[in-house]
């Protein structure tokens, strides 16, 4: 059997002598004897373990094993070349299996491991194995890290994905992460409506930003405060849904895009509430090329999110310039980028205008 670590220390000191390793798991009568000077443990009825660290690719080229246990194969750097050289070692016995153990992480030979057929996926988040574990760091990365892409990663194994090319990355979200908003002076709800109302419709992106104005353009921040949005709902009710974001916020304005429904949006929004402030607004260029303004401000570190975005950031993530990486429509991130050019990139384009002045 082989044992691959990311080094041969944290081989030995995790998979072998560690809490859950070999030798803790292993009842007394068949617990295995560890020979360090060969890297290896040998079992009493002759079975033979060898440690492999996965910097050394190479040290795997010539060896032969019924089975392998691969520890943490998402963080290694010689992830892909240690994972081909060991597929070629696995030819004893009637059928040679191999066990990852691993925090998800968005990495090429992982996602290609994921997407085999023979792969069997299982996995648990960390309040799992609470019983082993401090109550307090329970706590405390639950209270740092909970609403988070990195708590969703770490804490509940959870695989996110970042297209190659996106506007948007994984860190970067996760630097412009605040625990509360500040004062903010403009506040809107932006939504993007489904062409239909049914079951396998798009979602309905709505989206809740508020900005500070004060000062030049230059100067001014976003937060994203909510995502609202909604599934497989009549037009009633996503518009019920925007109204009420906005009584929660005490947003200024409401705004659509009106591509698809036309006047019908506005009315809809109407019929339930004939005095929302409303502006409905035109695409006149592609999702993408809307988007690129926007995912500048966020590389200029002037939007930040609060906690429970997840499913918006998702979308985020496979936003690339050619377009969107991923299933049906990015309504949510429609609706964001509608928000932030309704606080940010139109009134500065405004802003920039010249202007007479009398004296």
């Amino acid at each position: 059997m082989a044992l691959v670590g990311e080094t041969v220390d944290q081989a030995r000191e995790v998979m072998i002598f560690g809490e859950s390793g070999l030798m803790a798991c292993s009842p007394p009568d068949r617990r295995p004897r560890w020979e360090a000077t060969r890297h290896r443990l040998v079992w009493p009825n002759g079975a033979v373990a060898q440690v492999f660290s996965a910097h050394d690719p190479e040290s795997l080229r010539g060896p032969q094993f019924d089975a392998a246990w691969a520890d943490e194969l998402a963080k290694w750097k010689k992830a892909e070349e240690t994972w081909d050289m060991l597929q070629f070692g696995l030819r004893l016995g009637p059928s040679p299996r191999q066990c990852i153990t691993t925090t998800p992480r968005n990495v090429a030979i992982l996602r290609s491991i994921l997407s085999n057929p023979m792969t069997v996926v299982s996995h648990a988040p960390t309040e799992a194995n609470r019983a082993n574990l401090a109550a307090s760091f329970l706590e405390a990365v639950r209270t740092r890290y909970a609403g988070t892409r990195l708590g969703r990663q770490e804490l509940d194994g959870v695989l996110l994905e970042e297209s190659d090319g996106a506007l948007w990355t994984l860190a970067q979200i996760e630097t412009a992460r605040i625990d509360a908003a500040p004062p903010l002076d403009r506040i809107v709800v932006a939504v993007d409506p489904p062409v239909s109302g049914h079951g396998n419709s798009d979602e309905c992106g709505i989206v809740v930003v508020g900005a500070q104005t004060e000062g030049p353009p230059q100067e001014w921040r976003a937060v994203v405060l909510e995502d609202a949005s909604l599934a497989g709902v009549a037009p009633t009710v996503w518009a019920q849904a925007a109204i009420e974001a906005m009584e929660r916020f005490g947003a200024d304005r409401l705004v659509a895009e009106v591509n698809q429904g036309g006047d019908l949006v506005e009315t809809v929004i109407r019929q339930l509430d004939p005095l929302v402030p409303f502006r409905g607004v035109h695409a006149s260029r592609g999702k993408a090329a809307r988007a690129e303004p926007v995912a500048a401000l966020y590389e200029q570190g002037r939007v930040n999110h609060l906690r429970g975005l997840e499913a918006l950031e998702d979308q985020m993530c496979r936003m690339t310039a050619r377009g969107f990486d991923g299933r049906g429509s990015p309504d949510r991130v429609d609706a964001l980028v509608w928000a932030i050019h309704e606080l940010m990139i139109a009134p500065a384009a405004h802003w920039r205008r010249p202007r007479v002045r009398s004296l």
